[in-house]
């Protein structure tokens, strides 16, 4: 058999990061040399996301890109794979000739046949069942070595009227205990401090597979293991219950930082998107989480804009992120797409009105994360050093408050050597757009 050299670019989550970790050791164990630089590379495999449409966009510069490389002769071949091409695949192939092969979300597995297909000249289609897919197996896990993901789950149940991933990744699949064990062990022997649990919802896990919900166990298992930080991603809130409340309470291990997509307040909307449970029952959950978890640092995602938001629900939506203090929210425009119910409701809301709603909650957010960084002066926080930055002239890290890529850093000075992937304690001093800036505490 021929082999190539094999270059990866993966956009969107984390969880679409992890299956390109899946490819990347599928290539390597058949003996390719994977790279992340496309330029002299054989083939480059972008894994795409295809989420909403600046995801979308997002992917067409890349594959825009990845062509002028072809284009120039610095790279042979261009394989799609991801939620764009399981998306879109009649609409790639006919109006990207760059494109020489697609993959969907069901066919991540196959990417050594499809490789070995587009060097021979073919194009390959491959789209598998999207409800039926491997997710063990080895990975080439790409993120810093103190940090690692472990995706415990793939696809969605919840149906949520704005939403097209279940389309996309299908129906909620749990993987095994004994699966997810095995790799956690693998990820701690390699030496991940951080180990971040992921799925497009954890709190369902075991549903499927066990008849019920499994999380607090496998999170229990999963703190004996030697890692120093266990995050939590993606929390729903009608399944957060005082039974899974108790394990993240009472295990040290667990990060008081949870990630609860709550997306509105207001009860009508709520409706309208299909998610279950009510603004008293979100309010009195909050409520409960910051009395039992001292010092707990929530992170949310709200949509603006969806059909039927008026003045009075998007107000009602700006006195709640007041009043809640939610630490980190991520501020989304409604995205009307085809396919989802929420694309063809009525009242529609204008695309400007709901931009400009978008910049006022940006806006009313960040004066809360001001706020919440304004009461860290004078505390000593534990700090997982990333390494120095040139740019600031000193150390970044980040604290249990902040999780990789999608929160802010902390920058501290040292008198000596940090290296990456160190436990430090940093005084904080100050703070400036979003991030925080101390000293460290020599013993």
């Amino acid at each position: 058999m021929n082999t190539y050299k094999v270059a990866f670019v993966s956009l969107g989550c984390a969880k679409n990061l992890v299956n390109t970790e899946q490819m990347m050791a599928l290539c390597r164990d058949a003996g390719h040399t994977v790279t992340a630089d496309a330029e002299g590379a054989d083939v480059a495999v972008l894994n795409t996301c295809g989420f909403i449409d600046s995801a979308k966009s997002e992917a067409i510069d890349h594959i825009l890109e990845l062509a002028e490389l072809k284009n120039q002769g610095v790279l042979g071949k261009l394989l799609v794979t991801g939620c764009l091409s399981q998306r879109y695949r009649d609409e790639l192939l006919e109006d990207m000739p760059e494109v020489d092969g697609i993959l969907g979300t069901g066919s991540y597995t196959d990417i050594v046949p499809a490789i070995e297909a587009v060097m021979e000249g073919d194009q390959p289609t491959f789209f598998g069942n999207i409800d039926d897919t491997i997710e063990d197996g080895a990975r080439m896990v790409s993120t810093p070595g103190y940090t690692a993901y472990l995706k415990i789950a793939e696809g969605c149940d919840n149906r949520c009227s704005y939403c097209i991933i279940p389309y996309l990744r299908g129906r909620y699949r749990s993987r095994t205990m004994e699966s997810l064990l095995a790799e956690a062990r693998e990820l701690a022997d390699r030496g991940v401090k951080e180990l971040i649990v992921i799925a497009q919802d954890i709190t369902r896990y075991g549903i499927d597979l066990y008849h019920k919900r499994m999380l607090g166990e496998l999170l229990r298992e999963l703190c004996r293991l030697p890692f120093h930080w266990v995050r939590l991603h993606y929390l729903y809130p009608d399944e957060l219950d005082d039974a899974l409340i108790d394990v993240i309470a009472s295990e040290p291990k667990i990060l008081r930082y949870i990630d609860i997509p709550l997306q509105h307040i207001n009860d009508g909307i709520l409706k309208a998107m299909n998610r279950r449970g009510s603004k008293a029952e979100i309010v009195a959950l909050l409520d409960k989480l910051r009395a039992r978890l001292p010092g707990l640092v929530l992170r949310t995602s709200l949509i603006c804009g969806l059909p039927g938001e008026g003045e009075a629900e998007f107000e009602e939506l700006c006195d709640f992120l007041r009043s809640a203090g939610i630490e980190r929210a991520g501020i989304f425009q409604f995205s009307p797409e085809e396919g989802t119910p929420a694309a063809v409701m009525e009242n529609q809301v204008d695309v400007d009105v709901a931009a400009r709603r978008v910049e006022l909650l940006v806006d009313l957010q960040s004066r809360v994360m001001d706020d919440f960084n304004a009461r860290r002066m004078g505390e000593t926080l534990e700090v997982l050093c990333e390494g120095f930055d040139p740019d600031m002239g000193c150390y970044a890290g980040r604290s249990y408050a902040d999780s990789p890529d999608v929160d802010g850093k902390v920058y501290f000075t040292a008198a000596g050597v940090v290296s990456a992937g160190e436990f430090v304690q940093v005084r904080i001093t100050g703070a400036e757009d979003g991030d925080l800036m101390g000293e460290i505490e020599e013993d």
